[in-house]
């Protein structure tokens, strides 16, 4: 199925919260660590079920994640947790 995908960025100092406030599908993303291990946490929703996550390696660098096929669904909203990640942009459709 093909969707326009769209970006929305996620800094640390926004976590916990709603990343994309709707039904949407997790493309990928990209992250920035920090010197610290850490973890990205994806849940629909505050409340809802943990979809996906991602631990992070210590030391300060960027990565890329690509969610192969349709994506992962989210049916009420992406919801974020960052630990020792600076930032995350979420692509998403």
């Amino acid at each position: 199925m093909q969707s326009d995908i769209k970006a929305a960025v996620f800094v640390a100092a926004d976590s916990p919260d709603t990343v994309v406030n709707h039904r949407a599908r997790l493309r990928g993303m990209s992250y920035i660590s920090s010197a610290t291990a850490g973890s990205i946490v994806f849940k629909d929703g505050a409340s809802g079920a943990t979809l996906l996550e991602l631990k992070t390696p210590a030391g300060v660098g960027q990565s890329d994640v690509i969610i192969p096929d349709q994506g992962i669904l989210f049916s009420n909203q992406i919801y974020c947790t960052l630990t020792n990640v600076t930032a995350v942009t979420v692509f998403h459709s």
